[in-house]
């Protein structure tokens, strides 16, 4: 996780934007400011923050040295920042986006549906956490796509990003979503510019039942529960007297009492190193016969994104039939889907 692979797979990928995450942190902004090399790969500052409610908060800077003063700012009230990539800070949500706001940056709520450290973990409503703050945008998260947020109220206008919070250089989990923004210029300012004027025109991403809070479910035995039945419960699994979390599905159906807004098309997606391994039927994507395959497909086409999205099947079966038929079912939306919840991923099979 340094900038040269990551620059590497965004380009593999096909991405033409990437955030750098932790900007908050000295010497990752360090890395990317000496990182010379970003083979036209545009890199955002961005960093994630942890409030006093525990609701965590993605931040996006035209600037790194944006962030070096936002970090200045917020040191007296976090003992970490100087050293944690995700810092701790002992403010609530309006008084942090009132200090992104006035260095020019935007702030929206990380992953918003799940239960854990996110806005809909501890309060109902985006005010109760931002207050009089305005809230520029919000990540839905690998458990939710855009339809679980649409008949929310106070979310009608706001956009709705499909991020990846990768962890890895690794092309099955960077860039396992994404979105198609609408700029005027290829520059932060204006990346910035276009994500605050909502010029969203495509979100694309897991499909929900793959993430692995969509169902409210024990986090032990991750047995599956209807809120009903785990509220008569009292949230405690009888199986193994573990937790039971609701759900990202649960959770959005709760709060959804308006008339769903018109959205950009979300496009459900895969990554193609998780059709890969299906095909080849292997425990991990990253043995070696699923990796040489993968760059087959990348070194034929030329980018992840280009094979899952638009070559056309035929030429994918000059590769290898059996992905290119999982790339058929893929986009023709022929997925059976187990889901996901408590913390464990949902899975796939194709028909």
């Amino acid at each position: 996780m340094t900038p040269g692979p990551l620059i590497a797979a965004a380009r593999k990928k096909g991405l033409r934007v990437l955030g750098s995450g932790d900007a908050l942190h000295p010497g990752w902004r360090t890395c990317w400011e000496e990182c010379s090399e970003r083979e036209g790969i545009l890199v955002v500052p961005t960093a994630e923050v942890e409030d006093v409610s525990r609701v965590h908060h993605l931040i996006l800077m035209e600037t790194f040295e944006d962030f070096s003063c936002l970090a200045r700012d917020l040191a007296p009230y976090s003992k970490d920042i100087g050293h944690s990539g995700r810092p701790h800070v002992r403010l609530g949500g309006e008084e942090i986006a009132a200090m992104v706001h006035s260095h020019g940056g935007l702030i929206g709520p990380a992953h918003a549906f799940t239960p854990w450290t996110s806005l809909y973990a501890a309060f109902d409503s985006t005010r109760e956490c931002y207050g009089d703050e305005p809230v520029d945008f919000l990540e839905l998260g690998l458990s939710a796509d855009s339809s679980y947020g649409s008949a929310i109220p106070d979310l009608a206008d706001l956009p709705f990003l499909s991020n990846s919070d990768c962890h890895s250089p690794d092309t099955a989990k960077l860039g396992r979503e994404f979105n198609r923004i609408e700029v005027s210029r290829l520059t932060a300012g204006g990346l910035l510019e276009a994500v605050r004027s909502g010029r969203i025109t495509l979100n694309a991403g897991f499909f929900p039942e793959e993430g692995k809070y969509n169902r409210t479910a024990c986090v032990r035995c991750f047995r599956s529960y209807e809120p009903d039945e785990a509220g008569r419960l009292n949230w405690r699994c009888p199986v193994d007297g573990g937790r039971i979390k609701m759900g990202v599905r649960d959770r959005a159906r709760q709060l959804s009492t308006g008339k769903p807004t018109k959205r950009p098309p979300y496009l459900h997606m895969i990554p193609l190193a998780e059709l890969v391994q299906k095909v080849l039927g292997t425990a991990s994507p990253r043995t070696k016969g699923c990796r040489n395959l993968y760059n087959r497909f990348i070194e034929a086409v030329g980018d992840e994104i280009s094979v899952l999205l638009y070559t056309p099947i035929t030429e994918l079966e000059d590769i290898h039939p059996g992905v290119a038929g999982a790339l058929d079912c893929l986009r023709a939306g022929r997925v059976v889907l187990e889901a996901g919840g408590g913390g464990r991923y949902g899975s796939f099979s194709l028909r």
